[in-house]
């Protein structure tokens, strides 16, 4: 009995620390966090060494003081490494970002924040998973975002097919990898190497704990079939407000409100039932940018933009609109609500302008995505990016590093 509570207990240590671990997501005044390289958007990973920005806006706009923290977390993110930050940190965090400009000529104000790493005060001296956590002055955690630090020290290839499961054909891809490691020494490969492959940089829908099936020479080889399969979506919809008082084929309606702009977008309809057709999209990503002005950045302004979908009702589940812009956040901040007198799905958000993608996402009642139901419908054609990222942690290291990266698109899907 003592050894049982004693398991339960641990394992409910290990569940809530696990849980801390999660990304937080800011509160209403924290808006447009991006993590930004030669002035775009990006997924956050980055090459050992390489230059990128965290920025984000204030709504509050009073010049608030903001500080950064960052922490080195295992494969899995279950739990920190066990390194101690100055073993992965030359100099030290807990910094004031000290880089932010208020806006200038907007409707909304704002403080735009800006942090650059590496920086004079710190720089990241291993590969790895890293949090990077925002604090206030009261050294509360504002909002955290996971970053990957990698090197380049295995080759990958990957290969998009379709799924060779006949139920899948139609709705999945696939994908098969192989990892050359040359004449590197790699301690019992088979166990120490793990792979994670995203979608679109979406940690939400992440695959991991991918083991090689074999190895041929110095190769590791990844040709599953489930165990590596995504789902297809669909091409994501647009979001094009660069001239933010004036209407276009994804804006029907701008108003003006007491002090901010309304855009209001089309209705859209589920695609599911219809064929695919091709619509060049970012894949989920956004661009800040205002059509008339030098520095979007401080620049570019912000709307309520209205969303409405004609969608059946969902007693159990609920539907959210998503993108890098919400970092796929399943929040109530993001879902839909319906509407009896207009029989719509509706949801405002306020966003800054520029060129926005986002999807609908379906769940459950307890907030799983629901893929094979998708609002939009799941096509074997969609273009979509893929990235893996290899860890390799020896038999002896203390953390997992973060030895290769690869990337590639569906439009050279393979039967």
């Amino acid at each position: 009995m003592n050894k049982i509570i004693t398991i339960s207990i641990l394992f409910f240590v290990n569940f809530l620390f696990a849980q801390q671990e999660l990304e937080k997501e800011p509160p209403f005044n924290i808006k447009t966090i991006s993590f930004v390289v030669n002035g775009n958007n990006v997924i956050p990973f980055f090459k050992l060494g390489d230059p990128f920005e965290l920025q984000f806006d204030d709504l509050f706009g009073n010049e608030a003081d903001y500080y950064y923290d960052i922490k080195q977390y295992n494969y899995n993110w279950s739990a920190p490494t066990d390194l101690s930050k100055a073993e992965y940190l030359d100099g030290m965090d807990n910094q004031r970002i000290i880089t932010y400009d208020n806006s200038f000529n907007t409707l909304q104000m704002y403080s735009h924040y800006r942090q650059g790493f590496p920086n004079q005060l710190n720089q990241i001296t291993k590969s790895g998973n890293y949090l990077f956590s925002i604090l206030n002055d009261d050294r509360e955690v504002v909002f955290s975002r996971k970053v990957i630090i990698y090197e380049e020290e295995v080759n990958v290839g990957l290969l998009v097919r379709r799924s060779r499961d006949f139920g899948g054909l139609d709705t999945k891809q696939n994908i098969e990898m192989k990892i050359n490691y040359g004449d590197k020494i790699l301690q019992n490969p088979i166990q120490n190497v793990k792979v994670t492959l995203f979608k679109n940089g979406n940690w939400k829908t992440s695959i991991s704990n991918i083991k090689p099936q074999y190895t041929l020479g110095s190769e590791l080889i990844y040709r599953y079939n489930e165990e590596t399969q995504f789902w297809g979506g669909n091409e994501s919809y647009t979001i094009d407000n660069k001239i933010i008082r004036t209407t276009n084929n994804t804006v029907a309606k701008v108003t003006s409100g007491e002090n901010i702009y309304n855009t209001y977008l089309y209705t859209n309809t589920p695609r599911k039932n219809q064929p695919y057709t091709y619509f060049p999209d970012i894949n989920g990503n956004f661009f800040i940018t205002n059509a008339n002005v030098q520095n979007a950045a401080i620049e570019a302004d912000y709307s309520w933009v209205y969303f409405a979908l004609e969608a059946p009702t969902f007693t159990e589940g609920a539907i959210y609109i998503a993108g890098m812009f919400t970092n796929y956040a399943l929040t109530d901040d993001f879902r839909m609500e319906y509407n009896r007198k207009t029989g719509l799905h509706e949801k405002a958000i306020l966003m800054k302008q520029g060129f926005t993608n986002f999807e609908y996402i379906l769940t459950d009642k307890k907030r799983n995505i629901d893929f094979e139901n998708a609002i939009d419908g799941n096509f074997y054609q969609t273009e979509n990016n893929y990235t893996a990222i290899i860890y390799y942690k020896g038999n002896s290291d203390r953390y997992d590093r973060v030895i290769g990266i690869a990337n590639t698109n569906s439009e050279v899907i393979r039967n």
